[in-house]
């Protein structure tokens, strides 16, 4: 690359691209065309923030995953204008501090909302026919088994009506489960809409694709889970906070829920807590969004969200 052609460096700390190596996924191609030159975060790992404070000096654009960006981050980045997420979620970032830094936050809604709702349904299947359990019988040398559930006896809550939730919702009708969901923003819902505690009451698989509530606290909690439906499984590809984990934890142990299934934590890899070694949770390393068109996508539109963003500053 030319002097001539030199724009500026673009951080890029996704694990699913650092792990491959930079120069081994194409489409990052548009901004090398653009002028600009890749910084790479650590291979396949989430980059803490004392490593941020030594990469993000001198980049303009941030090409960024699920890792935490602090205020402290975005005061060392005194060039930086825009932040490209390869996702949806924005929970990670202190907008107020990237608001004062005059920093634009990008986002790439619903680029892997297809990964996220195919791994929803998976989790389910599993929960509702204990395939984990069952294998592990039969590994170990036993032949015991228990008696699951079949899609079309059961009804699906969906709470969140955003992209994934409505392919979740989808997903789980064509296959024949009833569905309703929650959701006070939902503009034209595909199924009925109930409120939380009703559709807690009414369901046999709670599914959450929704941020969690700005007041810091859990959407499910012990009074929310009074209501469940005995035997109910819960379904989180969403954030870790949106439950409270000895709320959870007390309702497996009593019976009240058959199952939970999670592939979203507040640390990577996460503190095996009692609820993440109960033999009734199904946990998962953050692979909702990782498959290669999921990967694709959300790259490829993070890549031109930046690089729009980039023209206009």
């Amino acid at each position: 690359m030319t002097a001539t052609t030199w724009r500026g460096r673009v951080l890029v700390t996704p694990r699913s691209l650092t792990q491959a190596g930079l120069e081994r996924v194409p489409e990052l191609g548009p901004l090398r065309d653009a002028g600009y030159e890749l910084v790479a975060g650590p291979a396949g790992a989430l980059p803490s923030e004392e490593a941020l404070l030594g990469l993000v000096p001198g980049c303009q654009g941030w090409l960024a995953g699920v890792e935490r960006i602090t205020a402290r981050v975005l005061t060392a980045a005194t060039e930086l204008r825009v932040i490209s997420r390869n996702g949806a979620g924005t929970d990670t970032i202190d907008l107020d501090a990237a608001e004062r830094s005059q920093i634009r936050v990008e986002r790439a809604a619903g680029a892997n909302a297809q990964g996220v709702a195919e791994l929803t349904l998976a989790l389910t299947l599993s929960a509702l026919r204990d395939v984990p359990w069952s294998a592990a019988v039969v590994r170990a040398g036993r032949w015991e088994r228990r008696q699951g559930r079949e899609m079309a006896d059961i009804t699906v809550g969906v709470v969140g009506l955003g992209a994934i939730g409505r392919r979740a919702a989808g997903l789980f009708r064509a296959l024949g489960a009833e569905v309703v969901g929650h959701d006070p923003f939902a503009v034209d819902p595909p199924v009925a809409v109930l409120p939380l505690a009703e559709l807690v009451a009414r369901s046999d698989v709670v599914t959450l694709h929704c941020p969690p509530p700005t007041d810091g606290t859990a959407l499910v909690d012990s009074a929310l889970l009074a209501h469940v439906r005995p035997g109910a499984v819960l379904i989180n590809t969403a954030r870790s906070a949106l439950v409270d984990d000895d709320a959870v934890l007390a309702a497996l142990e009593e019976g009240r829920l058959r199952a939970y299934a999670v592939d979203a934590f507040d640390s990577e890899p996460p503190i095996m807590t009692p609820l993440l070694c109960h033999d009734r949770v199904l946990a998962t390393p953050h692979i909702g969004g990782y498959t290669a068109a999921s990967v694709h996508r959300a790259t490829s539109q993070a890549v031109a969200n930046l690089l729009a963003a980039l023209r206009k500053v």
